[in-house]
């Protein structure tokens, strides 16, 4: 098995990744399981251990370049720097894009919740070309779930093996997020197949020559149809017609006419597809050639299979940025001398690391909250994912499913939104350094704010938790949350929450008093964490102990943040010096 040390990587804290798997959600007793009986925690281990080195050797390598050399058209080609192709290359050659898929299509069948820890590597490296993969292998999701038997093997296949890669063609130009408002029409050539004419705006991955061939997911309307988003239907439109024996023929009528420029993922290539334009003619006539996924008019239902899951890859990617700015972030604090301790400002004494001052450890303490809390909200999401599979009462996964459709949305808004915050902090503990195109922390920052964005707004994000979600199957999902909660998290003792704990957590969180005092309850997760993870932490290395501290002190410090948020609200002021904001948190009650 292999031996997990801190300090020396700059993307992933790999002892929290190994406490969140096998401490806290027991990713190891999953191989109890028939589907992964065949698997073991050493191989477990073996795959993140792969994916942090093709991380570190072909990822990181060209993430700057990336972001300064962003893509861009040549005559009708996009263009983009070295080690792209190579990259995404050694991630299919591992097999890493079909490690949780069955045998059957060419995967490993391993857990879900360890192929998205392991993914998580190649976020944190670079993102840009991370997105590539993730684009392909929700695609393939997609048809994998819902295709018929030959689109599987003509067009999810080859995808599974990085031959082809895939898109998601949803939004237009005068729809955005509003569905039911696009325009590309799909007309029936009586042969099975369908034209498509229209154009997608935001396209991420939609031109390139990384693979042979790009394997388009479009949302379009039927002539005749119903109307609104209840008319729209999906169908796969290929940029290389692909034949019955796999191999390509006629280049399909779709071409890109525009790249969009960003501010961060500058390497992940975004563009503006026109579809039937007549600039190809497959077959003698112009429009795009598509083949229809499913019945017509459930399109969205079918794309919603793709969505879920790029929504959690979204929350996933944003922690996986947070976590990068914030280790390194730790080590420049920890590497940067810089003033002296208030205790002893003798000007003839040696300066101190920044580290340690306390408001640096309290911008780094909220990154590191916000970074573990949201792998532990998204590793979690992953191990229903699993649990849906393989649980094995129907109710039991019944309620599993429930809960993930009721976490999904929580799933991408609260590490985009934190993570982000997590990002800015990395900077500000930088200082002037940080908004400095030489350290990489502004680029994250830049990266990273593109996510509150992806796949919906924290407002559509709301709208669909309880729009939705929350009232979905007569409110099912919200009952079977309790249950969970009930049977897995059985709460903590009071007398866990002792005077040492409350003054200990709150004195490093509370430097500054406000709205990073949330900083702390993002590790009340392991509060809630089970008998056995309280009594393995309570008789556990220093670095444990602390984690079950902190988390025991949150009920106090949140308790502290609603009490500043009601003053706000009544206009009060909450300029708190810290000593105050110390005792106030020590004197309330959860």
């Amino acid at each position: 098995m292999t031996t997990v040390t801190a300090g020396s990587s700059t993307l992933i804290d790999r002892r929290n990744l190994a406490f969140l798997l096998y401490e806290w959600l027991e990713a190891d007793r999953l191989t109890e399981r028939s589907r992964y009986a065949g698997h073991s925690r050493e191989m477990f281990d073996d795959v993140l251990e792969l994916a942090e080195r093709i991380a570190k050797d072909r990822f990181a390598p060209h993430n700057r370049a990336a972001d300064e050399q962003e893509p861009h058209l040549r005559d009708g080609r996009v263009e983009m720097v070295d080690g792209v192709a190579d990259a995404l290359a050694a991630f299919f050659e591992a097999g890493l894009a079909a490690a949780s898929m069955d045998d059957a299509v060419g995967g490993m069948a391993l857990p879900y919740v360890v192929s998205m820890a392991s993914f998580a590597f190649l976020q944190a490296a670079n993102s840009a070309t991370a997105g590539y993969a993730m684009l392909t292998i929700a695609a393939a999701n997609l048809l994998i779930a819902n295709g018929l038997p030959e689109q599987i093997d003509r067009f999810a296949l080859p995808m599974m093996n990085g031959r082809f890669f895939g898109t998601m063609c949803l939004s237009e130009t005068q729809a955005g997020s509003s569905l039911g408002d696009i325009a590309t029409r799909a007309i029936g050539q009586g042969d099975g197949t369908y034209r498509l004419f229209g154009s997608k705006m935001w396209i991420s991955g939609g031109e390139h020559e990384l693979a042979e061939n790009i394997i388009h997911l479009v949302l379009a309307k039927i002539p005749g149809g119903p109307v609104g988003a209840k008319g729209i239907s999906l169908f796969v439109v290929p940029r290389v017609l692909v034949e019955d024996d796999g191999s390509l023929g006629e280049r399909n009528d779709v071409v890109v006419v525009g790249l969009n420029h960003k501010m961060g993922s500058r390497g992940t290539v975004n563009t503006v597809l026109a579809f039937g334009d007549g600039e190809f003619t497959p077959g003698g006539q112009a429009g795009a050639v598509g083949y229809l996924v499913g019945q017509p008019h459930c399109g969205l239902s079918y794309m919603f299979h793709m969505m879920n899951e790029a929504r959690v890859e979204v929350g996933l990617g944003a922690a996986s940025l947070g976590s990068a700015g914030y280790l390194k972030a730790l080590r420049y604090a920890r590497e940067r001398p810089q003033g002296r301790r208030r205790a002893d400002m003798d000007p003839s004494d040696r300066q101190v690391p920044i580290i340690e001052h306390p408001d640096v450890r309290r911008m780094l303490l909220a990154q590191k909250s916000y970074v573990e809390g949201a792998f532990g909200l998204l590793l979690y999401c992953a191990k229903l994912v699993d649990d849906q599979l393989t649980l094995d009462g129907e109710a039991e996964r019944a309620d599993a499913h429930l809960l993930l459709e009721l976490l999904t949305p929580i799933a991408k808004s609260w590490p985009s939104q934190w993570c982000l915050e997590a990002n800015s902090l990395a900077i500000q503990v930088h200082g002037g350094y940080g908004y400095a195109r030489e350290y990489e922390v502004e680029q994250h920052y830049r990266d990273n704010r593109l996510n509150p964005i992806h796949e919906g707004t924290h407002g559509i994000q709301a709208l669909d938790l309880l729009g939705r979600k929350v009232t979905m199957h007569e409110a099912r999902a919200a009952s079977a949350r309790r249950r969970h909660r009930r049977d897995r998290w059985p709460r903590a003792s009071p007398r866990g929450r002792t005077r040492r704990a409350r003054t200990g957590a709150c004195r490093v969180a509370g430097a500054t008093p406000g709205r990073h005092r949330q900083a702390v309850p993002a590790s009340d997760r392991v509060r809630r964490g089970g008998t056995r993870q309280r009594e393995h932490l309570s008789g556990g290395c220093r670095t444990h102990r602390r984690r079950l501290d902190l988390a025991r002190a949150a009920p106090y410090c949140r308790a502290t943040r609603r009490g500043l948020l009601r003053r706000q609200a009544r206009g009060g002021t909450v300029l708190l010096s810290p000593r105050a904001a110390q005792d106030r948190t020590a004197a309330r009650p959860a």
